[in-house]
């Protein structure tokens, strides 16, 4: 698998586009995961990512999208937010990525008012017409594994249901490890996913909360995971994903401490045998 990292840990930082792409790649990443808008972005944005990341050689594989939208009780909502993720699923075309990295919310009202059945329906729905027109463009959907209490896709249960209810082989899920850890979700359970997971993320917490550490930062045991990973053979891309340093001025640091460990982590799993 690659190794690679959703450049929003720049972002956040307030480091500009090109600097945390030349960054991502001077560390030693073989790929890199795209947060942006694609509903408002500029043509000149478009083309400053797409000539920085040609120019080193540094492949788009992912674009991440928070649509909670998706699953809303009322149509106006969900029709547009079906239209921002085609937007999404044209952008990653046009970068020649793999994927959008969907995640697709809660259950409102604490399931109280809206039937749980309803909003998993809409998910359902919403769900499918994202894989017809993903389909023409060559893009998959990866569905994100939220941890919290009331998301609809909380456990590696929820997914495949979800998944089978789609039935659509352009819509597949997203493993991501820490928050498995926070959703008491052992390696072995992991197993389900096969033929079903396309992408993973990666990143530590201290087992109680979100956190999207470096790896080692945190308390989560990564090789049962990894291995268990490795057996699903996914062809793709190990994704480190690291929110809101604490100290923005070594975001830089920060970022090289998570490669290192996680390039290690991987090697050891014999998962990027490539590295060099």
């Amino acid at each position: 698998m690659k190794l690679g990292i959703i450049n929003s840990a720049f972002h956040q930082a307030g480091t500009d586009t090109r600097t945390g792409l030349e960054h991502i790649s001077r560390i030693g990443f073989d790929c890199v995961d795209i947060f942006t808008e694609a509903w408002n972005i500029s043509t000149d944005e478009k083309k400053l990512i797409g000539d920085t990341c040609q120019k080193l050689q540094l492949p788009i594989v992912s674009l991440p999208v928070v649509a909670v939208g998706l699953i809303d009780f009322n149509d106006p909502v969900r029709e547009f937010h079906v239209e921002r993720c085609k937007k999404f699923i044209d952008l990653a075309a046009e970068f020649q990525a793999s994927n959008i990295l969907l995640v697709i919310g809660e259950y409102i009202w604490q399931k109280e008012v809206i039937p749980p059945d309803e909003q998993w329906k809409f998910g359902v729905e919403t769900c499918r017409i994202l894989g017809d027109y993903a389909e023409t463009r060559g893009v998959d959907i990866a569905l994100e594994l939220e941890p919290f209490r009331l998301s609809l896709l909380n456990n590696v249960e929820s997914m495949v249901r979800f998944i089978d209810d789609c039935n659509h082989p352009r819509v597949r899920a997203n493993i991501d490890i820490s928050h498995l850890v926070l959703s008491d979700t052992t390696p072995l359970e992991l197993e389900q996913l096969k033929g079903k997971a396309i992408h993973v993320h990666i990143s530590d917490c201290d087992g109680k909360v979100h956190g999207d550490l470096p790896p080692g930062r945190g308390v989560v045991k990564f090789h049962p995971y990894l291995q268990a990973v490795k057996e699903l053979e996914i062809d793709g891309t190990i994704a480190i994903e690291l929110e809101y340093s604490p100290d923005p001025s070594k975001i830089v640091e920060w970022v090289e401490e998570a490669y290192q460990s996680t390039a290690r982590l991987m090697d050891l799993a014999g998962l990027r045998p490539h590295n060099s």
